[in-house]
């Protein structure tokens, strides 16, 4: 059903669109020549005291290529001293990545930090939330912390939540006292997680834990490969047949569900590993399936983050969902009890669209959902719509396309440059763009 509200904003947006193809708009373009360029600005659409996005994404490339020029200044020179000379260390990144990912505490771990200090223009309302992959490329997380208020990013591996490790950055500026996990505790390992593999699972396999999960799986012909190698050795099969077998077990997360037979997780209990409900990306194809569930949020951990904010919105949250997915957040503050006030959504994908959609009906959610498809298209003036018409957003949440980040894309993995990876500035365009609308509303 379509609400009142809805209705109202598809109104309002419709005769946005018609002002505007009928030429009814403020004629604020004419005679420029004789208006002063910092006069011009102050009149364009766009304008709300705030830095222009363009000029502030051409000085984060700047910023981006002089970290690069430096380290490959510093490379070359180590390289053609071949001496025992003493040479000064170029920062490469001024955000260090730790080994041991545990973010400002998890749960049965000591806690790095108590409390922690924002920068003042990052302090909210409204609350924002950005992830994206870990191991990117030099100087990426540094400019994603400069974009975003120079807040420091919190890393966490969520092995820390479930059985599958997932190396992720996130960009917030939640509190971070009096966080819990969702009860109730998922299991920690593979065998808690899939008791029925434990009675095939050989003891040279000693995995406890799986790697990221992926968006593609082990073919058909890999599984049969591992049964040859196997079936050709008396008992424990050699360490080289070993070696083999637990670097394609480890790479594609295989797991043992006959004698010698090595097969990939199915949807549904990738679905479970990574904190979402049965059967929510049922209805997909099984690609689309494992692709969604590879591009999506670890639903404990995000709630874990999350979890701060139950007793300040005891009465509901309004959110601003950029590349929303399938809907990993809205899960998380699902699962906690946090009422879903208004939700608007922005995913390109239509199957993500579906599958979020079936959850947000299935779940019987009363509050306002509002989907559009491209970040891009998501302007200044339908903001100020969303803005006027909910009192504002309570979170900006989102991670943008790790395409061009990650180091299993060895051919496209150019940082924030990247086709795909580069809307991480959107994310950036918009968060600024609604926290100078609220300011001004305040």
């Amino acid at each position: 059903m379509i609400s009142y509200l809805q209705v109202v904003i598809q109104a309002l947006l419709l005769q946005q669109s018609h002002n505007i193809a009928s030429g009814h708009v403020e004629q604020r373009t004419m005679n420029l020549n004789r208006v002063p360029a910092k006069e011009v600005r102050k009149m364009s659409p766009g304008y709300r005291g705030c830095p222009s996005t363009l000029k502030k994404r051409k000085q984060l490339f700047n910023a981006e290529e002089r970290v690069e020029r430096k380290a490959g200044i510093g490379r070359r020179q180590q390289k053609e001293s071949g001496k025992n000379h003493k040479i000064v260390r170029v920062e490469e990144d001024q955000v260090h990545i730790p080994k041991h990912m545990i973010g400002f505490g998890v749960p049965n771990e000591p806690r790095l930090k108590v409390q922690r200090k924002l920068p003042e223009a990052a302090i909210g309302p409204p609350y924002f939330y950005f992830e994206n992959v870990a191991c990117a490329p030099k100087g990426v997380w540094s400019t994603i912390s400069r974009s975003l208020y120079e807040v420091e990013p919190e890393f966490v591996d969520s092995l820390h939540f479930c059985p599958a490790a997932r190396k992720r950055g996130y960009v917030h500026n939640l509190p971070i006292c009096d966080r819990f996990p969702l009860k109730p505790i998922p299991p920690l390992t593979i065998q808690a997680a899939l008791p029925l593999t434990k009675k095939w699972w050989p003891s040279w396999d000693r995995r406890d834990k799986f790697t990221c999960l992926r968006t593609r799986i082990g073919s058909a012909k890999l599984t049969e490969r591992i049964k040859e190698a196997l079936e050709r050795c008396n008992g424990d099969p050699p360490l080289e047949t070993q070696k083999y077998v637990l670097y394609q077990c480890k790479k594609w997360n295989l797991v043992w569900t006959g004698k010698n037979k090595a097969t990939p997780l199915e949807p549904d209990e990738q679905e479970m590993l990574m904190g979402y409900p049965q059967n929510h990306t049922r209805g997909a194809s099984r690609t689309e399936r494992y692709k969604t569930l590879g591009n999506s949020f670890q639903v404990d951990t995000v709630a874990y983050h999350f979890s701060v904010l139950k007793r300040m919105f005891p009465n509901g949250i309004t959110v601003l969902s950029l590349f929303t997915g399938i809907g990993g957040a809205e899960i998380a503050l699902h699962r906690l009890g946090i009422p879903l006030k208004a939700v608007v959504s922005v995913e390109v994908s239509e199957v993500s669209r579906s599958i979020f959609r079936s959850w947000w009906e299935q779940t019987n959610q009363t509050g306002d959902l509002i989907e559009l498809e491209d970040v891009q298209l998501l302007s200044e003036d339908k903001l100020k719509i969303y803005i006027s018409s909910f009192g504002g957003f309570d979170l900006v949440v989102g991670g943008s396309p790790c395409n061009n980040l990650t180091g299993s894309n060895f051919h496209h993995r150019n940082g924030l440059k990247g086709e795909h990876s580069v809307l991480f500035f959107e994310f950036d365009r918009i968060l600024d763009t609604v926290k100078c609308m609220m300011a001004s509303n305040l």
